[in-house]
C-alpha cells in the first residue's frame, strides 16, 4: 500500500510539473506571446497594440525594453490611446516631443518583474492600496477591483488590467484599457 502511494504521489509531482512546463501565456490581440521571447518581440506582434509599438519606437525605447530587465510593462491597447483627446498621440509621435513621449512611456514601467498575484499581494499587505514608483518617475496606486488590478496615475485615470501575466524573457507584461500619464 505504502509503496502504491509513494508511486502516485511522483506521478502526481511529475504530472503538476509537466503540466505547469506545458502552460501557455494568453494571446494578445490575437498573437501568441511566447516565454522565451522579450517584451518588444512579442509586443509587435499584437494587432492590439500597435500605437504603443509606435510609440516606443518613436521614443527609442526599444533596446531598453528587449534588454535583460527585468521589466513589468503595463501595456495600454489601442483603444486607451484613442481615448486620449484628439491629436494627442500625433503630437506625442513628433520628433520634437520625443522627451515627453519618453516620460509617458516610462510611467508605465516598472524595474521589476511583477507577476499579478505578487501584486494582489503586495496591495493586500499594503491594506488595499500600494504605490508604485515607475521607471519614469511616476507614482502610480494599484488597488484591486474584485478580480482586477487597477493603477491609477498622479491625474486620478484608472487603468484596469484586462490580461494579467504574460510571461516574457525579460519580464512580463500586464494590458491595460488606459495610458496613465505623469503628473500635468
Amino acid at each position: 500500500m505504502r509503496k502504491i502511494t509513494l508511486s502516485l504521489l511522483a506521478g502526481s509531482i511529475a504530472l503538476a510539473f509537466t503540466g505547469s512546463a506545458l502552460a501557455e501565456n494568453p494571446m494578445v490581440g490575437g498573437a501568441a506571446m511566447y516565454a522565451d521571447k522579450n517584451i518588444v518581440e512579442n509586443a509587435v506582434n499584437s494587432k492590439d497594440h500597435t500605437t504603443l509599438v509606435a510609440a516606443v519606437k518613436a521614443a527609442g525605447l526599444v533596446e531598453t525594453l528587449s534588454g535583460e530587465g527585468p521589466f513589468t510593462v503595463f501595456a495600454p491597447v489601442n483603444a486607451a490611446f484613442e481615448k486620449l483627446p484628439a491629436g494627442t498621440v500625433e503630437t506625442l509621435l513628433k520628433p520634437e516631443n520625443k522627451d515627453t513621449l519618453t516620460k509617458v512611456l516610462t510611467c508605465h514601467v516598472v524595474a521589476v518583474d511583477a507577476m499579478s498575484d505578487a501584486i494582489g499581494k503586495m496591495i493586500s499587505d499594503d491594506g488595499g492600496n500600494h504605490p508604485v514608483k515607475t521607471v519614469g518617475g511616476c507614482m502610480l496606486q494599484a488597488k484591486m477591483d474584485g478580480e482586477k488590478i487597477t493603477l491609477t496615475d498622479e491625474n486620478g485615470n484608472v487603468a484596469t488590467v484586462t490580461i494579467a501575466d504574460v510571461d516574457q524573457s525579460n519580464g512580463v507584461i500586464h494590458v491595460i484599457d488606459t495610458v496613465l500619464l505623469p503628473k500635468s
